[in-house]
C-alpha cells in the first residue's frame, strides 16, 4: 500500500463527495448561476471534507468549463490540473494553528491586492481559523470587509464558537455534518474493491464505527489495518490493530451483565486485551452501546434517530437485550460507564477502570 488512502481516494469533485449533499448542491448553484460569495466559512467536526470541498471549490471557480458542466470542474484544463497537482500560485493555503499572527495576514492582505497571476480567483483557504489571533483577525477583517473582486476566502474551523462575530457576519457559513456509518461503511468498501482487496463484512463495519463519524480518519484506519493484512482482512486483524471492539463483543459483554456474572464479565474483557484489544476503547463503545440500548428501551421507535446504522438483525438484537433490564438499572450502567472514562484518564493501569466500572454494575 505504497501511498495514504484518504489522499489516493480523495474526491476531486463535487459529484464525488458523499455526506454532504446540502452543501455540494449550493456551491455548485452559484458557480452556474455566477453567484459566488467572496467569504466562505466551513464548519465541522475534523474529517467530514471541510479543506477537500474548499480545494473542489477552488478548482471549479477557476474552472472555464465549470458552468457548462453544471457547476463540476472538468479536471482536464490547465487551470484543473495545475490546482489539483498544487503548482497553481493562485491557490494558497494557511494553516492558522502555524500561521496565526498579524504579520502573516498582513503579508496574506498584501498578496491579495495582487491580481492573479493565470487564473480568475485568488482563493485562500485558511485552515483552523480560530486559532488566529485577534490582532490577526482585525487584519482580515478590514479585507473581508471590502474584499478584491477577483478573490475568495474559504476559512474553515471545528469551532466556529471561536470566531469573531464580525468575521462571522461577513461569510457565507456552511455546517459539515459527521458521516454516518453506512455512508463511511460503503466508502471503505468501494476502496477496498479498487484495491482488490477482500474483507469481512463485519471488519469494514468496526473501522466504520470506530471513526465516529470522520472519513478521513476511517481510511487512514484502513490504510493502516491494511498494512498488516495478508490475504482477507478480518475481524481479528482490525481488533489486534486498533484494539476496537466488535459489536458482537460488546452485545456478549452486555449478555453476561444481564445474567449478573461478575467473574465471567471480568475474564470476558481481560481476555479481550489480552489478545490485543484496547480496554479504552471497549469502555467507549460499551458506553455508546448502553446509551443507544437505553434511549430503544425508552421508545424503540426512536430507531432512526438513535441507530440508524444498525442492521436488522443487530437492531432487534439491541431491543431484546433492553427488555432483559430495567430502565433505572440502564441509567446507573450509563453512569458507572461515564465514571469510568474518567477515571481512565487518571490512571496508567488501562483496564482497572472497566473492572472497576462492571463490579459497581453488578452490585445490587
Amino acid at each position: 500500500m505504497g501511498e495514504v488512502l484518504y489522499r489516493k481516494y480523495r474526491p476531486t469533485g463535487f459529484d464525488e463527495v458523499i455526506g454532504q449533499e446540502h452543501i455540494v448542491q449550493t456551491l455548485k448553484n452559484a458557480i452556474t448561476q455566477g453567484a459566488v460569495a467572496h467569504a466562505y466559512l466551513f464548519v465541522g467536526p475534523r474529517g467530514t471534507g471541510k479543506t477537500t470541498l474548499a480545494r473542489i471549490l477552488a478548482k471549479a471557480v477557476n474552472c472555464p468549463n465549470a458552468a457548462k458542466h453544471k457547476g463540476e470542474p472538468c479536471n482536464a484544463c490547465q487551470n484543473c490540473e495545475d490546482i489539483a497537482s498544487g503548482r497553481a500560485l493562485d491557490i494558497i493555503e494557511i494553516d492558522a494553528a502555524s500561521n496565526r499572527g498579524i504579520d502573516e495576514i498582513r503579508e496574506l492582505r498584501e498578496g491579495a491586492r495582487l491580481s492573479p497571476t493565470q487564473m480568475r480567483y485568488k482563493v485562500y483557504i485558511i485552515d483552523e481559523a480560530h486559532q488566529l489571533t485577534k490582532e490577526a483577525f482585525n487584519a482580515l477583517l478590514k479585507t473581508l470587509e471590502e474584499p478584491p473582486a477577483h478573490v475568495i476566502f474559504i476559512l474553515a474551523t471545528t469551532a466556529a464558537d471561536k470566531m469573531p462575530p464580525t468575521i462571522l457576519s461577513r461569510v457565507q457559513r456552511f455546517d459539515f455534518k459527521k458521516f454516518s456509518v453506512a455512508q463511511i461503511e460503503a466508502k471503505l468498501a468501494k476502496i477496498l474493491a479498487q484495491e482488490k482487496v477482500k474483507a469481512e463484512a463485519g471488519a469494514v463495519r468496526m473501522i466504520a464505527h470506530a471513526a465516529e463519524g470522520g472519513l478521513r480518519d476511517a481510511e487512514s484506519m484502513l490504510t493502516q489495518v491494511l498494512s498488516h493484512t495478508q490475504g482477507t482482512l478480518t475481524e481479528k486483524t482490525v481488533q489486534s490493530v486498533l484494539g476496537v471492539a466488535s459489536f458482537k463483543q460488546v452485545g456478549d459483554l452486555i449478555d453476561l451483565i444481564a445474567k449478573g456474572d461478575l467473574k465471567e464479565m471480568l475474564v470476558y474483557i481481560n481476555t479481550f486485551h489480552n489478545e490485543g484489544g484496547s480496554a479504552e476503547e471497549f469502555l467507549k463503545s460499551l458506553a455508546q452501546y448502553t446509551r443507544k440500548m437505553t434511549l430503544l428501551k425508552i421508545d424503540a421507535d426512536m430507531r432512526e434517530s438513535v441507530v440508524p446504522e444498525l442492521t436488522e438483525e443487530q437492531f432487534s438484537a439491541m431491543v431484546a437485550q433492553a427488555k432483559r433490564f430495567e430502565l433505572a438499572a440502564l441509567r446507573r450502567m450509563c453512569e458507572a460507564l461515564i465514571e469510568a472514562q474518567e477515571n481512565a484518564k487518571r490512571t496508567s493501569l488501562p483496564l482497572l477502570p472497566l473492572e472497576l466500572a462492571l463490579m459497581k454494575i453488578s452490585e445490587k
